[in-house]
C-alpha cells in the first residue's frame, strides 16, 4: 500500500504507523536548469523515485522540501542558506521521530558541496546532541548513488556529466517530456568545458586583503551565463528510463533492509 503522507490524514497515519517506521523525506531545489529544464528539475528528481515505487516499499513518503543551497546566482535559483536549510531539516526529522518514526531517510534530489555539508554535519549533530534519539536511524540517500549509470556519469572521465547534463535532461524526458524544451544552449566552449571538469568551478573568491586570517567573499563566476554542467545533446528518453528504473530498485532495496533491520 502506498503511504502519501500528502494525500493522508491522521487516520490514516495512525494505521500507517502500525505498520510501518519507515519515511522518506524528498529534498529538491528551485534552480536554474538552462533554457531547456524547467526550474523544478531537482524537485522531481527527489519526488519521482519515491512516488513511482510507493506500491513496493513500506515507507511513508513525506512532501518535498522544495528549497536548500545552490550558490548558483542565475535567474530563477532560491538559495536558502546552508545554516538555515540544515536547522530546517533537523526540525522536520525531529518532528518525525515525536511521531514514532524509527527509520527516517532523507532523499536528495539536489548535490552541492556546501549544501551536502551543512546537511551531513546537521543530521550528525542531532543524533549527539540528543541522547533520547539513540533508535533512530537517519540515512542520507542522494538519488544518483542509486544508479550506476547515473554515478559513472558523474565520476568518470576528465569532463563528467552534472548538472542539466545528459542524466537530468534524459530523466525529464522520461519523467516529464511536456516540460522540455527542444532548443538546447550552452555557455562560451571553454566555460561549458571547465564547469564539465569540476562541479564547484562555478564559484570563485576575492579577497579585499590578501592575508590567510581574512575571510574570502564566495561568488559565482561572472562569465556563466547559461550555467549547464554535462551534456544535454546526448539525453534520450531510453536513457531516462534506465537510470530511474537503477534508482528505483536501489531505493526499494535500500528500505527493504532498513524495515528488516528494524524487525
Amino acid at each position: 500500500m502506498a503511504y502519501i503522507m500528502e494525500n493522508m490524514t491522521v487516520k490514516d497515519m495512525e494505521e500507517a504507523l502500525k505498520n510501518t517506521k519507515t519515511v522518506i523525506i524528498p529534498v529538491g531545489i528551485v534552480e536554474q536548469h538552462g533554457y531547456h529544464l524547467p526550474l523544478s528539475t531537482d524537485i522531481y528528481n527527489a519526488t519521482e523515485v519515491p512516488k513511482r515505487v510507493a506500491d513496493r516499499i513500506n515507507a511513508v513518503i513525506a512532501p518535498v522540501v522544495p528549497y536548500c543551497y545552490s550558490g548558483g546566482e542565475l535567474l530563477g535559483t532560491v538559495n536558502v542558506s546552508p545554516q538555515v536549510f540544515s536547522l530546517l531539516i533537523m526540525d522536520i526529522c525531529s518532528e518525525f521521530a515525536r511521531m514514532g518514526f524509527k527509520n527516517i531517510v532523507i532523499f536528495l534530489g539536489h548535490g552541492g558541496t556546501d549544501n551536502k555539508i551543512a546537511l551531513k554535519s546537521a543530521l550528525q549533530m542531532l543524533l549527539r546532541r540528543n541522547p533520547h534519539l539513540k533508535d533512530i536511524t537517519l540515512s542520507l540517500v542522494e538519488c544518483w548513488d542509486l544508479s550506476p549509470t547515473w554515478h559513472d556519469a558523474m565520476t568518470k572521465g576528465a569532463e563528467r556529466d552534472f548538472h542539466a547534463g545528459w542524466v537530468e535532461t534524459s530523466l525529464m524526458m522520461y519523467w516529464k517530456p511536456e516540460l522540455v524544451r527542444d532548443a538546447i544552449v550552452m555557455d562560451e566552449p571553454e566555460v561549458a568545458r571547465m564547469m564539465r571538469t569540476d562541479q564547484d568551478w562555478f564559484e570563485t573568491s576575492e579577497k579585499n586583503v590578501d592575508h590567510e586570517f581574512v575571510i574570502p567573499r564566495t561568488f559565482q563566476r561572472k562569465e556563466i551565463k547559461i550555467g549547464v554542467m554535462g551534456f544535454p545533446g546526448k539525453a534520450s528518453r531510453e536513457l531516462g528510463e534506465k537510470i530511474s528504473k537503477e534508482m528505483e530498485d536501489g531505493l526499494v532495496e535500500y528500505i527493504n533492509m532498513l524495515n528488516e533491520h528494524e524487525k
